[in-house]
């Protein structure tokens, strides 16, 4: 069984003509073959006769040969041109020799295949069977006797020749219906597959963060009251003290980590509000948690937007801020969230420490950038040692954007911007 995702990269399956054209082909130089050998051996052909006949086949071999057929599909090409030819030399090759006939097996066949629609097909059909009439009667006599000779044959094949196109043609558009829903089928697949894999993240990452909670954050917050419980009835200044407390700062740097990868990794309800809202909801709970103040500014109306844009760009700030939280050392943030010209941003800046643009990318932000590429978005991120960072994740919205120009500020008020650092570096 191929992949979920695999589905709408395969190319479009080759049509059923284009795959037999090659035996058509033989088909018919094979029927030219066996028209030269009755024109060569016949004993009952006068010399004109013969050099007509050979000429005919000549001319329709010739059209064949040099009129782009083999990239035709069945009933969606036409190519009249060549069409006209055979009907022509039909009518000289029964004229010169009625044997000749035998021609229309592969000729009948070819006003459907390169007639280019039904109605086409019909009609070429009724003209090949009139011009093969003018060859026959032209080679047994222009009379009644004639015409009785060669009449109900020639209606048979005209008859079997249109109910066969026609039934061929219906098939053949049942065969191009089925071939777009499969079309269709494998794009749905396709979609499902990626949202069952992002789904399957998602837990993952909710399942990581319970578990570190639960144990890791747990465990440092019992060490950490252990150690103050330890150090409670010892001299600050003993040995055993400062070692204790030693392992208390250890203990507190761990769990502050731990913190910020349950914050990374939990999830911001998006449910029942907008993501302008969520943002907010994050803001306040890095400022509170972390005494830093965060000011969040908006400019746009986010219309259009689509549910999984809203969650990357939403997961882009909450993986920024947890940057902020355990490297920037920063006393101010700035969250902006913006929209304009179907194109929809979040930036997160700070006035932290910064970082070297030049620095190997960590998981969090390469594993950010993966996600936005996913999404057709882009992201960016600026730092210059000393003079803080800023990222910044972009995405398409579908839907059209307008302006508000509205702004308002979450957590520690502070009203202050932060300019964007000018270098582009690889993130943390």
């Amino acid at each position: 069984m191929s992949k979920p995702g695999n589905g709408a990269d395969r190319p479009a399956p080759e049509h059923v003509w284009q795959r037999y054209l090659g035996g058509w082909n033989i088909g018919f130089w094979a029927f030219m073959t066996l028209a030269l050998l009755r024109l060569a051996s016949a004993t009952d052909l006068t010399p004109s006769h013969r050099l007509i006949g050979l000429g005919a086949i000549s001319v329709l071999s010739l059209a064949y040969a040099l009129i782009p057929l083999r990239s035709a599909p069945f009933l969606e090409t036409p190519n009249l041109g060549y069409l006209l030819i055979a009907i022509v030399c039909m009518a000289v090759a029964c004229a010169a020799d009625p044997t000749l006939s035998m021609l229309l097996f592969i000729v009948y066949p070819q006003t459907w295949a390169f007639g280019g629609s039904t109605r086409n097909g019909v009609i070429l059909t009724a003209a090949l069977t009139l011009s093969t009439a003018i060859g026959f009667l032209t080679a047994y006599g222009w009379s009644m006797h004639g015409f009785w000779q060669i009449g109900p044959s020639l209606m048979v094949s005209l008859l079997f020749s249109v109910l066969m196109g026609l039934w061929i043609s219906r098939i053949i558009d049942q065969s191009a219906e089925r071939a777009e829903l499969i079309n269709q089928l494998r794009a749905t697949r396709s979609e499902l597959g990626q949202a069952h894999h992002a789904q399957g993240v998602m837990a993952e990452r909710e399942r990581m963060a319970r578990e570190i909670h639960d144990t890791l954050a747990q465990g440092f917050t019992s060490i950490i009251m252990l150690a103050q419980a330890a150090r409670a009835p010892l001299d600050d200044q003993s040995p055993a003290a400062g070692r204790l407390s030693s392992i208390e700062d250890v203990a507190r740097e761990n769990l502050d980590e731990a913190r910020a990868l349950v914050a990374a990794f939990s999830p911001v309800a998006l449910d029942g509000s907008t993501l302008i809202e969520a943002v907010r909801r994050l803001a306040r709970r890095f400022g509170t948690e972390t005494g830093i103040a965060i000011d969040v500014t908006v400019s746009g109306e986010l219309t259009g937007l689509s549910r999984d844009r809203e969650v990357v760009l939403l997961r882009a700030a909450q993986e920024a801020l947890a940057n902020v939280r355990r490297h920037a050392r920063a006393r101010l943030v700035t969250v902006r969230v913006a929209a304009e010209a179907g194109t929809a941003w979040v930036e997160v800046m700070d006035d932290g420490v910064g970082f070297e643009p030049t620095a190997p990318a960590g998981f969090g932000l390469a594993g950010m950038r993966d996600r936005v590429q996913d999404t057709g978005g882009a992201m960016d991120v600026a730092s210059v040692p000393g003079h803080g960072t800023r990222v910044s994740v972009r995405v398409p919205v579908t839907a059209a954007m307008t302006a508000t120009g509205t702004g308002t500020s979450a957590g520690t008020p502070t009203g202050a911007e932060i300019s964007a650092p000018a270098p582009t570096g690889t993130g943390r």
